[in-house]
């Protein structure tokens, strides 16, 4: 076989799109009950949902060197009850594994082809304050409360927004935003998990500190996330990414295999470098098991000393 790589254009897989659970951009994990399955279908697999974000999208690989990180003003997510059965959309892909090993683009071709197949659909939990009126001693008075409810929420066009005001495609960004190292292991992990059957797709890679700011539910500091954040090194240092299962015909559906996915890298994860540092409390974060996070959360080996 000759060296460099041959790319095939992935069919349509009829009913394999993942809408679940995802990365720091959540906080809780629902239950397939509380999710709704149907909806009408969805025609692209990146819907940008503000019209006032103009997403590059230039077919180019990811740069190694990015300029200076501005810092704009907040911007709340788009929030959709809406759910799809649909097909993969259409991807390049390299098509051997052994081809990539040598080849950067092809990696981050294969990477990126796996963030694109990728719903960025989320469950997050929303406060609402509201105020009630209560007798106590006989006497009437109006006291504020908070109830929490869950919301899907699609944050489909918050890389598409900061890739555009650091002047980046999405693929320079999102990708070649991670370490060179970690790519690595992520394309072998992530390699090893598709021949398994586990369909994986990407939700989340580098992410800036203006990125994480708009982030949704518990997460690091803006600048402390280890996708990216300036204390971490920032672009081209991000040691993080977010997983999930693309298999499946609806959200219950994908739930289930992406549930299968993350136990899958659990048991094979650490003999590709790469592990889940918080497990249950944001299960599609992985990272190397050789880097601080890891360490930190979970100990050398995954065994914190003592345990």
């Amino acid at each position: 076989m000759k060296r460099g790589f041959r790319c095939v254009v992935w069919g349509s897989l009829a009913s394999m799109l993942y809408a679940g659970p995802t990365n720091l951009d959540r906080d809780v994990k629902a239950s397939p009950a509380q999710q709704d399955a149907k909806g009408p279908a969805a025609q692209s697999v990146v819907p940008v949902v503000r019209p006032e974000v103009a997403a590059a999208r230039a077919s180019a690989g990811p740069a190694e060197s990015a300029p200076g990180l501005a810092e704009p003003t907040f911007k709340l997510a788009a929030v959709t009850p809406s759910d799809a059965s649909v097909g993969l959309p259409k991807v390049t892909a390299p098509e051997a594994a052994d081809e990539c090993l040598v080849s950067q683009d092809c990696i981050d071709q294969y990477l990126w082809s796996l963030y694109e197949r990728a719903r960025k659909i989320d469950t997050v939990k929303v406060s609402e304050r509201f105020k009630v009126t209560i007798k106590k001693k006989g006497k009437k008075r109006t006291v504020t409360k908070t109830r929490t409810k869950l919301v899907t929420e699609d944050f489909t066009w918050k890389d598409p927004n900061a890739a555009e005001k650091v002047g980046m495609s999405m693929s320079q960004y999102v990708i070649g935003g991670m370490e060179r190292s970690f790519r690595l292991k992520l394309y072998r992990l992530m390699r090893a998990a598709d021949d398994a059957g586990h369909a994986p797709g990407i939700t989340s890679g580098f992410r800036d500190d203006y990125r994480q700011s708009i982030a949704t539910g518990k997460k690091a500091a803006s600048d402390s996330s280890y996708h990216g954040g300036s204390r971490r090194g920032g672009y081209g240092h991000g040691l993080a990414a977010d997983v999930v299962s693309v298999k499946g015909e609806t959200r219950a559906d994908r739930w289930i295999t992406t549930d299968l996915l993350w136990k899958w890298i659990d048991e094979n994860g650490p003999q590709y470098g790469i592990g889940r540092p918080y497990l249950d409390r944001d299960p599609p974060h992985i990272g190397p098991v050789d880097g601080k996070e890891y360490v930190d959360k979970r100990g050398v080996n995954g065994k914190r000393a003592g345990s």
